[in-house]
């Protein structure tokens, strides 16, 4: 059995080689953040119309990322909700996007470190932190709804973006103030991540590595791209995080 599994490996990596060279969706070294975010722009839009391709999901792909390893388009960092499946909303497959899931897609120090290795080992272009609609983390945080131990831990930086939208929005009512904290808590994750990684701020002031924040519509399968950190330019010039989020988990 494990003969043949072997062969059928190797005749997949032989097969991806007389392919010939690579194209650009299938490995993201040497392309441009830009051309990477087109890419996934572009299977946001098959999915959305129902038209998906599923690509790189099948035996030669295997093959190919075994034999020559990842090399992804985009590291996205995003909820844990399983209604925000990142492979299928951007209609990718095998070796196409390093993910990292959380509650509430929260930037602390194992998120942090999954994507420096994306950005430093992988040579990740391009970075995503996208939140999504009707987060029942950010709802939990909003409405102070008493939670376990280690939960209360874990979004303890969404309480700094809410906080911010209730004292930016005093008299707004409560799905303004949700709607508002699920923006801003992506920006609060894209800043606790250039403030703690040197490795992704200096990618990113090199050009290397482009940081976009988006938020997926759980209902429609849309997502809006939010574009860069509003304070891009004073987040990367930092010399040190400042821990706006308080605690860090270890």
């Amino acid at each position: 059995m494990m003969r043949k599994v072997a062969l059928l490996v190797a005749v997949g990596f032989f097969l991806a080689c007389l392919a010939g060279p690579v194209k650009a969706s299938n490995t993201a070294t040497g392309i441009p953040p830009a051309e990477s975010l087109r890419l996934l722009k572009e299977g946001n839009a098959r999915y959305l119309k129902g038209k998906p391709r599923h690509p790189h999901q099948d035996r030669v792909r295997r093959a190919m990322t075994t034999g020559q390893g990842q090399h992804p388009l985009a590291a996205v960092l995003t909820c844990s909700d399983s209604r925000v499946p990142p492979e299928i909303i951007f209609d990718q497959g095998i070796g196409d996007i390093f993910v990292v899931r959380v509650a509430g897609n929260v930037a602390a120090t194992d998120e942090i470190g999954s994507l420096e290795y994306a950005v430093d080992h992988l040579n990740t272009p391009v970075v995503i932190v996208m939140g999504h609609t009707q987060c029942d983390a950010i709802i939990a945080v909003l409405d102070d709804a008493k939670l376990p131990p280690n939960i209360d831990t874990l979004v303890e930086p969404i309480r700094v973006a809410v906080a911010k939208v209730r004292k930016d929005n005093p008299k707004a009512d409560r799905e303004v103030l949700l709607q508002a904290a699920t923006r801003e808590n992506v920006w609060q994750s894209i800043a606790d991540m250039l403030e703690q990684s040197p490795i992704i701020r200096e990618r990113v002031k090199e050009g290397r590595v482009t940081v976009v924040g988006a938020l997926y519509e759980i209902d429609s399968g849309q997502i809006q791209w939010l574009g860069p950190h509003p304070e891009q330019d004073d987040l990367v010039r930092a010399k040190k995080g400042r821990g706006k989020s308080g605690k860090r988990r270890r």
